[in-house]
């Protein structure tokens, strides 16, 4: 008899096979790799892991969404992506056995498996064939990162920014991209300007002039993008 929390695990492990780290490994592989995940739960806002910090392990997200980052000692921070369930975060730093290169800390309540460095390792090492999958996944964390970078300065105009960081958030597969999109958007403006370099102010100011060009609709924390045509012409200014 299963126990409720058993269940409850392998729901979380059933959301993550969806993803493309675990399509990509064979079935043993899987089947071992999964054994080693131990979920733990995280309030919002909690640290995950910080950059600068020694790497003690790669962490999976089974449930909830963990936002990464990069900030200055000065307080400034550079937000890149939102990781969601099924992706591994810390992998580089496993592997060269550096310090983390961001910031991880939860955007809601989220369960994050962590697997130590020299586990993962072992792992690896039982199945050789891993590596592929481990080397899909950072080149897909680096492109993804490029994408941020080229987005944030390379725009020349913060709503061409804004744009295309809605546009991505709203992206869904096999969906007409003349089709209302919508996309959860429960962070604040200045959480929000924190992806792409601007303040909260400027923020606010142009979802404003979006909502008033019918380029965007917002009810409760769900923002709706009733034409992806008409705010891709204008991302692209």
């Amino acid at each position: 008899m299963h126990t409720a929390c058993e269940t409850t695990n392998q729901a979380n492990l059933h959301s993550c096979r969806g993803s493309e780290f675990f399509k990509s490994m064979p079935a043993e592989a899987l089947a071992d790799f999964e054994r080693l995940l131990a979920p733990s739960a995280y309030p919002t806002g909690v640290v995950v892991f910080s950059e600068t910090e020694p790497c003690s392990g790669i962490y999976i997200v089974l449930d909830g969404e963990v936002k990464l980052s990069i900030n200055s000692a000065d307080g400034r921070r550079l937000s890149f992506r939102i990781a969601k369930a099924g992706e591994v975060l810390g992998l580089s730093s496993a592997l060269s056995g550096g310090a983390y290169e961001m910031t991880a800390d939860t955007l809601y309540p989220a369960k994050v498996a962590h697997i130590s460095r020299a586990v993962f390792l072992q792992f690896l090492a039982r199945h050789p064939a891993v590596y592929q999958s481990v080397a899909r996944e950072m080149v897909r964390t680096y492109n993804a990162a490029c994408d941020q970078l080229r987005m944030v300065g390379l725009s020349t105009s913060v709503p061409e920014r804004l744009a295309c960081l809605l546009l991505k958030w709203s992206d869904e597969p096999d969906r007409r991209p003349e089709r209302t999109a919508r996309c959860r958007l429960s962070l604040t403006h200045e959480q929000i300007g924190e992806f792409i370099g601007a303040s909260r102010e400027t923020v606010t100011r142009t979802l404003s002039t979006f909502k008033s060009h019918h380029l965007v609709a917002q009810n409760g924390c769900t923002l709706t993008i009733p034409n992806r045509l008409a705010l891709e012409s204008y991302a692209r200014g």
